[in-house]
């Protein structure tokens, strides 16, 4: 009791010491304040948290949305009640619905930028992401063992899938020897602001880690929205502040621990690498996606949207 008592007094003493953003739906606001004692256990740095300006503790109970955005001409829709297994968030084009991973495309609109599909905002607790299985692959949440999954405590960045990359299952990484994870490639958004479900972000890659969660390579990629206050300071890994990519690491490292799952693993002797190296994971990613949605590598269970 008195660890406890400890760990939540060095957890809120860092807290009353910056700011965190909640999200505001018709009918709840998602709030901070949970069980969330494994992050005493991360870093108890700043810009690991949040990378805005530190603020006193009353901000806690701000509000502060980014609408979702409309990028070439893409809408969302949603259906179901939220917090239920009903709910599902539709992607269209016109009066067309389409797959946020097979008809978005990777690239951005300017070289060496991407589009990023954001199935979590900052500072929220429900695990949604896009339903591979489904047809047209809306974004859900997570169902394990029967239960809707949530995180244990909010994730402190806006997270999400780049379209048209899957991290092949029958690949073996010649260096890590470990397969891929069976779905698209994972980014981390370290941007200022909270950014809406279902918004397709273009962003910057700008480093990226190789997470081993239960023998699966699970790539992390960490990027910034290019319309961030912060993209022009942003350009490579090593421009992002230390205590940013270690609260990352270790957030990823602890989050499972609840559940009585292992600490996840990092490759490359848990190192970030460049965004040189990002972009080529992206691209090996993307490869691996255009045979899996040619039919060259068998689908299995997938839905890609072919016969």
């Amino acid at each position: 009791w008195h660890h406890e008592t400890t760990m939540h007094r060095r957890l809120t003493s860092t807290i009353s010491r910056h700011t965190f953003t909640t999200l505001t739906t018709p009918t709840s606001t998602m709030k901070f304040f949970s069980p969330v004692a494994l992050l005493a256990l991360a870093p108890a740095a700043a810009s690991a948290w949040s990378t805005a300006t530190p603020r006193s503790l009353s901000t806690v109970r701000s509000t502060r949305t980014i609408p979702a955005t409309i990028l070439h001409g893409y809408t969302t829709d949603t259906s179901g009640e939220a917090d239920t297994e009903s709910f599902r968030l539709t992607f269209s084009e016109g009066e067309s619905t389409i797959s946020p991973w097979h008809d978005i495309p990777l690239k951005g609109s300017a070289d060496g930028t991407y589009n990023a599909v954001i199935e979590i905002p900052k500072m929220t607790k429900a695990k949604m992401e896009v339903a591979t299985k489904e047809p047209n692959n809306p974004i859900a949440q997570d169902i394990k063992k029967g239960k809707l999954r949530d995180y244990h405590g909010p994730i402190f960045w806006n997270y999400g899938c780049l379209p048209q990359t899957w991290e092949d299952p029958n690949a073996e990484h010649p260096e890590l020897k470990c397969f891929g994870d069976d779905d698209p490639i994972d980014v981390v958004e370290i941007g200022s602001k909270a950014i809406a479900m279902g918004t397709v972000a273009e962003v910057k890659p700008l480093g990226v880690i190789a997470m081993i969660d239960d023998g699966e390579l699970d790539w992390k990629v960490i990027a910034i929205a290019v319309d961030d206050e912060l993209a022009k300071e942003y350009n490579d890994i090593d421009d992002v502040p230390d205590a940013v990519k270690d609260g990352i690491r270790e957030w990823f490292r602890w989050y499972k621990t609840p559940d009585d799952k292992p600490l996840n693993g990092f490759g490359f002797d848990e190192k970030w690498l460049d965004a040189k190296a990002a972009g080529e994971v992206i691209e090996e990613t993307h490869e691996a996606w255009k045979k899996l949605r040619s039919g060259e590598i068998e689908a299995g269970k997938i839905w890609t949207g072919k016969e």
